[in-house]
């Protein structure tokens, strides 16, 4: 059966809060789009970010954008609390310059900075 992509408007709701909440003010939510996909063949992938290229950003002469893609079978299932600490690794990726680039996980995604930042977001949320 092949991927099928679904817009994920609660996905959307969680990384706006997200982003508001932690204060990342590097990230223009106007160039976020969140997706839900089912029937990945993927054994352990929740989610991921995908970016749109400098190349293709000078090609269509659009701005830096970024999808952030769930995985139905796996997200869907999830605790609140790990949708939304899966969506702030999420958002890690995007560098402070928004360029369309991403960051890596050595020395920049952790599971402490996550945890630190859920605990952020989770006490601002009450």
């Amino acid at each position: 059966m092949p991927i099928k992509y679904y817009e994920a408007p609660d996905v959307k709701d969680l990384v706006q809060r997200i982003v508001v909440q932690l204060e990342f003010h590097h990230i223009d939510l106007n160039g976020i789009y969140c997706y839900r996909s089912r029937s990945s063949r993927s054994k352990r992938t929740v989610a991921r970010i995908h970016n749109l290229s400098k190349l293709w950003q000078k090609a269509l002469n659009i701005p830096a954008n970024y999808l952030v893609e769930v995985i139905s079978e796996r997200y869907d299932r999830l605790s609140q609390e790990e949708k939304e600490k899966v969506l702030i690794h999420e958002l890690l990726h995007i560098p402070k310059g928004f360029g369309g680039g991403f960051r890596p996980h050595k020395g920049n995604i952790t599971g402490k900075k996550i945890d630190a930042l859920h605990e952020k977001f989770a006490g601002r949320s009450r």
